[in-house]
């Protein structure tokens, strides 16, 4: 089986310790529900991501040299 996770084309995903969530959630003035969700069977997904963890994916990007995002994990 091809793992996905490697492959150049996508984008770094991590996940976020708790104590740096709470600095991007007030940045932003959100609640973790409020994040845009990611499949917990998602192949991108680093193995130790879990239901309700929230990611962070790093891409390229042409305008800023790079781009962040973030996303609930769900079931």
């Amino acid at each position: 089986m091809v793992d996905v996770s490697n492959h150049e084309l996508v984008p770094e995903h991590t996940v976020v310790e708790e104590s740096a969530l709470d600095d991007v959630l007030e940045e932003y003035n959100i609640s973790r529900t409020d994040l845009p969700r990611i499949q917990k069977s998602d192949p991108a997904l680093p193995s130790a991501a879990e239901v309700g963890d929230v990611i962070q994916i790093t891409r390229d990007s042409r305008t800023t040299d790079e781009a962040v995002i973030y996303r609930l994990v769900v079931e």
